[in-house]
């Protein structure tokens, strides 16, 4: 049997910050996953580049049951801790858009930095490794497909159920429920969204058709872009509102953000008030998008046989487009798990379960989903540092 200070289950973010900050402190620490490799998701994400943290981390770019949760550790080891860190492995980066931070090179460079820091305090990490039951005897007991674990301290940080390709499972939940946590209900976020086939076949031709527009849902919206796709509608504004997305709702989509395509229209009118109206619309979209747009607002004739009324009402299906999708593409393509370990069961300061002492759970397995854009490795790095003080 083996015996450790902590077991950690889960070697992608928020698993290795844990284990890193625990051997920091002379932890006898084991970091345990099935996967083949270590922080796989960190290496293909950000297409290749890892999008590692965002500059304007805050509460309400949290979605959890009490999103205030978050604010402790995201407090206590913040973005600015983490660029340091990058700073000092010597990685160069740069912000692209909203406060995301790439790194320049390859994303394999922060796994590099993580995976040295591993083995510079010591580290033990077993891979393709199955992990069964988790007992309370004499502080925990795992079972391993390498023979049983006997550890003083247990941290949770297998993820959620998004990307199965992946390996991702629900075995975090399992384990929250094996100990009496309670758990709030997942579903797919950061996720592109399906149409019903009678809605998406008139809007075939627009797939691969992309707009810097804006996503709204009440008072919730995105600007980025928006992308048109055989199955439905993706891009970044899509996969941000997805995470508030409810079966039934219906989602206004600006498709010329930041242009006045009623003046821009008007003005056209006079000076060539002979062109159609789909051609006068393809200066603000693209021209696929313009036919559809003339099509679903059933006026016809040249631009000079519009009055203002009929291009406000043009403009108005430009800028408040509606779409209501009939579900999303799943754990397949989702990019994390929305819901997840109640944080009413957690202690905010330190991760670990209110009624089970020793026992943390830390990243996506939280009821806490960042948005898009770096928000979800910063809650990963923060919470697996909180855990990684006192575990």
């Amino acid at each position: 049997m083996m015996q450790v200070d902590v077991a950690i289950l889960g070697a992608g973010a928020a698993g290795m910050m844990a284990a890193i900050e625990a051997g920091r402190r002379g932890r006898r620490v084991l970091l345990i996953d099935h996967a083949k490799a270590a922080g796989e998701k960190i290496r293909i994400s950000g297409g290749g580049r890892c999008n590692f943290t965002n500059l304007h981390i805050r509460p309400e770019c949290f979605l959890s049951q009490n999103p205030r949760f978050a604010l402790s550790a995201l407090k206590r080891f913040t973005q600015w801790d983490f660029i340091a860190r990058v700073d000092a492995a010597g990685i160069k980066w740069h912000e692209k858009t909203l406060g995301q931070l790439f790194c320049n090179g390859s994303s394999r460079e922060i796994l590099s930095m993580l995976l040295r820091e591993l083995a510079e305090f010591g580290v033990t990490i077993w891979l393709e490794t199955e992990i069964g039951s988790i007992r309370r005897r004499n502080g925990f007991q795992i079972e391993t497909s390498r023979g049983i674990v006997s550890a003083a301290s247990v941290i949770v940080a297998t993820g959620g159920k998004s990307i199965p390709k992946m390996g991702a499972t629900g075995f975090g939940y399992r384990v929250a429920e094996s100990f009496g946590l309670p758990l709030v209900e997942t579903r797919p976020g950061l996720v592109p969204l399906t149409l019903a086939e009678q809605v998406l076949e008139p809007l075939k031709p627009l797939s691969g058709t992309s707009v810097e527009g804006r996503a709204s849902l009440g008072p919730v919206g995105f600007d980025e872009a928006i992308l048109f796709t055989h199955r439905g509608i993706s891009g970044p504004a899509i996969l941000q509102i997805s995470s508030y997305w409810r079966e039934g709702d219906t989602l206004n989509l600006d498709l010329a953000r930041g242009v006045d395509v009623a003046q821009g229209l008007r003005e056209a009118r006079q000076d060539a008030g002979r062109v159609q109206l789909r051609t006068a619309l393809a200066r603000f979209v693209p021209e696929k998008l313009a036919r559809h747009l003339e099509t679903v607002s059933t006026l016809t004739g040249n631009l000079a046989d519009q009055n203002n009324a009929r291009l406000d009402k043009l403009a108005a299906l430009v800028h408040g487009y509606p779409i209501t999708p009939v579900g999303s593409e799943g754990y397949r393509t989702a990019e994390v798990t929305l819901g997840g370990v109640s944080t009413d069961a957690l202690d905010a300061r330190t991760m670990q379960a209110k009624d089970v002492p020793g026992l943390f759970f830390v990243g996506e397995v939280v009821d806490v989903t960042g948005w898009l854009g770096g928000y979800n490795f910063q809650w990963a790095w923060s919470s697996g540092w909180a855990a990684g003080q006192v575990a």
